[in-house]
């Protein structure tokens, strides 16, 4: 049985109710969740860019960086340290309290869809009874950033590259609704805890649903992927077009939060893939192989969640460095004309499957 991370909150809330009122133990708990997020927020954004930037150079046969630390290790430090210290230069004739709120409003709702995941039974910061509308609904105020950001800043490239990554967001969006009400339907709850104890006790969901739940996941890794703005959905931030996209006009850490953002919103899309179709922080476990499924329960839950997200994150970049860029009419032709058709139909397909038992 896993280690039920509960217990140490519950026991921290009663030590410290022990010697400061109620009010004052719940201020503290969440000051205490603000600094593990914002920690593991970074630490994930630093392992991020590292690999991509070994995978990117594995798919084009070169080395990537290796000379700033052993294999390059420091590379990334070197670069949020230069990140740090650049000037932040404000422009004329742009709209400055909205050119400066519009990186926070990104890396905000990139920070709340990241606390809706679940590391560990017992251990996730925000577990609604509707967390998987909750994490839609905060996942959408992201677009809102990139659209303000274009038009603030008062730059041709910079709106073109915020209407593209607006079009395709709000579009994408549908898929990975449609995608998620799929398995909603089959396991019977938006509550994300509820989803990953009913993969422990009955298996993972893409092998309970077989076929429809394979689709699900086939669609939600394309739609995620586009979700991100990543190749080949990478239109709205094309180099050779738009210089930079919708952050062109940004400079120090502003630009900074959206890359931070960027590489984040990726573990965060990977990190849902794998609570909703393979189960979270629930091991892999075969009835009747009783002995190989005691070793699989030894090994602590953060550990599998952790191993089937960057599994997750490595089939997406490997999605990014294999397709060439697509047309924007093509991005949006593969999300009107395919991806929404098809999720609606393994909807219906799963709502059968359910209604008639067809599912392990």
């Amino acid at each position: 049985m896993f280690f039920d991370f509960s217990k140490v909150t519950n026991w921290l809330h009663g030590w410290l109710t022990g010697f400061m009122p109620e009010w004052g133990a719940i201020l503290t708990e969440s000051v205490l969740v603000l600094l593990a997020i914002i920690a593991l927020y970074a630490v994930f954004a630093i392992i991020m860019i590292y690999m991509e930037r070994k995978i990117c150079a594995a798919f084009q046969c070169r080395l990537g960086p290796m000379r700033v630390g052993p294999w390059g290790l420091l590379q990334v430090f070197s670069d949020v340290f230069k990140m740090l210290t650049k000037e932040i230069v404000n422009l004329r004739k742009t709209d400055m309290f909205l050119h400066n709120l519009a990186p926070f409003l990104v890396v905000s709702a990139s920070m709340i869809t990241f606390a809706c995941l679940p590391w560990n039974k017992g251990a996730h910061i925000i577990d609604f009874n509707v967390g998987v509308f909750f994490f839609l609904a905060v996942s959408s105020i992201g677009v809102v950033g990139i659209l303000l950001a274009g038009w603030s800043s008062n730059n041709k490239y910079a709106l073109i590259g915020a209407m593209r990554s607006g079009a395709q967001i709000i579009s994408y969006e549908l898929s990975i609704g449609l995608t998620m009400l799929t398995m909603i339907c089959m396991t019977g709850t938006m509550s994300f805890s509820e989803i990953c104890m009913q993969q422990y006790e009955h298996g993972w969901n893409i092998f309970r649903g077989h076929v429809p739940a394979v689709l699900a996941f086939i669609i939600y890794l394309i739609a995620g992927n586009a979700e991100c703005n990543r190749g080949p959905f990478d239109l709205p931030e094309s180099e050779s077009e738009l210089t930079a996209g919708y952050h062109t006009e940004y400079s120090g850490m502003h630009f900074g939060y959206y890359y931070l953002a960027e590489f984040m919103n990726l573990f965060i899309c990977a990190g849902m893939a794998s609570t909703i179709f393979l189960g979270g922080w629930a091991p892999l476990q075969i009835p009747g192989l009783e002995g190989f499924n005691d070793i699989m329960s030894a090994i602590p839950g953060a550990v599998w969640f952790l191993g089937k997200t960057f599994f997750v994150i490595f089939l997406l970049m490997w999605l990014r460095w294999t397709f060439p860029r697509l047309r924007i009419d093509q991005i949006l032709s593969l999300e009107w004309k395919y991806l929404v058709p098809i999720s609606m139909l393994n909807l219906i397909l799963m709502a059968l499957a359910v209604s008639f038992g067809l599912y392990f």
